[in-house]
């Protein structure tokens, strides 16, 4: 077997169970993956030097074809109401079918850190079959030093083969495409499909399994960091604003997906992003346009003119889910550790097209893991077929596709450390006011960051509150330098019977949608439900 590269682990890939390769090449730079994958016709070079690839049929997460091990460790830890299982038996044919379709094949391997905390992460080694999946994922994950790769020993292995195909029948899946979890043997198995973030949401699903254990809140959250180490957690559903937010040119970005809290502070699971392209513009989004003007970045299913390799970010001929990986440092003011200190403030963000929470509200612990759990945000008409007029969507933690165990206990556990690191927590709507989407209008973006802004510098702690009588949380009466007016949502409608129809409608969504979470919390948070009575107090 052929071997390449300068950094090859002492620690072969017989470990893994491979043999009979034709070559294996170890840790290329970008460079020579670059080279690799347009020799092998994998991808184009765009006229400013980023890579464009074409990711075929799947152009997103194949969600419905993620399975994990049902064995004696996951049968009662792992959340099975949220997750396919299959056998351990499956898995090992599956594994070993996999393992056979790459004999007399080329795999590229990448060794990496998940986690940037020394104390927690998590040693991963990444087969592909494609150069460019190589590339994406040293972008996205944590580059080892030099020195550390001769004797690099994996603890989590991630096989990603787009040509095989798996059999329905054999390997107790549902298609030909198959993400196969085994938390015991910690091995993910990705076949038939070439879309790259299957391999980056493998670690995150891993990490959400395992840290728990050890009092580690895995989050699907951005993070920034101020002078003073005040760092600040963005929860938040895709449209909701986490990314925008959380850049702000006055904090250091830590990261912006994917994080973990420690005994040591919080820290990045990622060296890299992984951002919608679509409509991405220079004049509204300038750092993360520049990433894609730069050698290293690879842009999924970017529309590229063929002759004048120019990249047309508002072509969604191909997806809506266009997408660009690159490293963190590509952003000018990204930490370079991917750490910080214990978080002042807590950041959940909705995108409330009914218009009824207000712009910030200040939350009590019980309160946060109720929101926590609940996950609010709301589609409009228009986003996806079939959603005529606002619609409630909850996506417990922020993050259901990828929480392996039951939300509650990523809930006490976030409650439990807002509570020993006395956090402040706010909600903040960054939807629709003066109405429900179609009559009012959406939040000004200048009044977001100012009540930002203030929650962060801690200067909104000194403004008198009022209590909410739908949601039971503190809503602030004034903040110097915000319009008073949408302050209270309710002010802002000009029919306040039927901003209270619409509010009582939304609490209820909530009170629906918790009913599964309530024989799980302690009464506190049963408590911190929002209430239609409440009103009429």
């Amino acid at each position: 077997m052929k071997q390449t590269g300068l950094y090859i682990s002492k620690n072969g890939v017989d470990k893994q169970g491979f043999t009979n390769l034709e070559a294996v090449h170890w840790n290329y730079r970008p460079a020579k993956l670059y080279e690799e994958a347009i020799r092998r016709e994998e991808a184009e070079l765009s006229a400013q030097g980023a890579m464009v690839v074409r990711t075929g049929e799947h152009t997103g997460r194949s969600a419905q074809d993620k399975f994990i091990v049902r064995d004696e460790k996951t049968e009662n830890t792992v959340w099975w109401d949220n997750s396919k299982s299959i056998t351990p038996e499956q898995f090992d044919t599956l594994h070993q079918d996999m393992l056979k379709h790459a004999e007399g094949k080329e795999l590229f391997v990448q060794d990496l850190f998940g986690g940037a905390d020394p104390t927690h992460r998590l040693p991963t080694r990444v087969f592909t079959e494609l150069a460019w999946h190589s590339l994406f994922i040293q972008n996205l994950l944590i580059e080892p030093k030099p020195e550390e790769l001769p004797e690099f020993d994996p603890k989590f292995t991630i096989i990603n083969l787009p040509s095989f195909r798996a059999d329905k029948a054999r390997h107790g899946c549902r298609t030909e495409t198959v993400i196969a979890c085994n938390f015991t043997k910690r091995i993910v198995l990705i076949g038939g499909t070439s879309y790259a973030g299957e391999t980056k949401k493998s670690v995150f699903s891993m990490l959400n399994y395992e840290l728990p254990e050890k009092r580690v809140m895995p989050m699907h959250c951005s993070i920034n960091v101020g002078e003073k180490d005040d760092s600040a957690i963005f929860f938040g559903l895709s449209g909701t604003g986490k990314t925008t937010l959380s850049a702000d040119p006055k904090r250091t970005l830590v990261g912006d997906d994917e994080h973990g809290w420690s005994e040591n502070g919080v820290f990045n699971f990622e060296g890299g992003c992984y951002a919608k392209m679509i409509n991405l513009s220079a004049e509204a989004e300038p750092e993360i346009y520049a990433t894609t003007q730069r050698f290293g970045t690879v842009l999924e299913n970017v529309v590229m003119d063929p002759q004048t390799r120019e990249l047309d970010f508002n072509d969604n001929s191909l997806t809506e889910n266009t997408r660009g990986a690159y490293p963190l440092s590509f952003i000018p003011n990204a930490s370079e550790t991917g750490r910080a200190g214990h978080p002042k403030n807590i950041i959940m963000l909705t995108a409330d097209a009914f218009g009824v929470l207000p712009p910030i509200a200040k939350m009590t612990p019980s309160q946060a893991m109720y929101h926590f759990l609940s996950g609010y945000t709301a589609k409009v008409a228009g986003t996806e077929k079939g959603v005529t007029e606002p619609e409630a969507t909850f996506s417990t933690c922020f993050g259901a596709p990828f929480m392996a165990r039951h939300p509650s206990e990523y809930g006490n556990l976030l409650r439990d450390l807002i509570a020993e690191h006395n956090v402040d927590c706010w909600l903040v709507n960054t939807g629709w006011t003066g109405g429900a989407y179609g009559t009012g209008q959406r939040m000004p973006i200048r009044e977001t960051r100012a009540l930002l802004s203030a929650a962060l510098d801690g200067s909104l702690a000194n403004v008198d509150f009022r209590f909410d009588p739908f949601f039971g949380f503190q809503v602030p009466t004034s903040v110097p330098g915000v319009d008073m007016t949408i302050l209270n949502p309710r002010e802002t409608w000009a029919d306040k019977a039927a901003y209270d129809t619409q509010a009582a409608k939304l609490v209820s969504m909530f009170i629906e949608n918790f009913r599964k979470f309530e024989s799980y919390v302690d009464p506190e948070v049963r408590d911190a439900a929002p209430a239609p009575a409440r009103a009429a107090q």
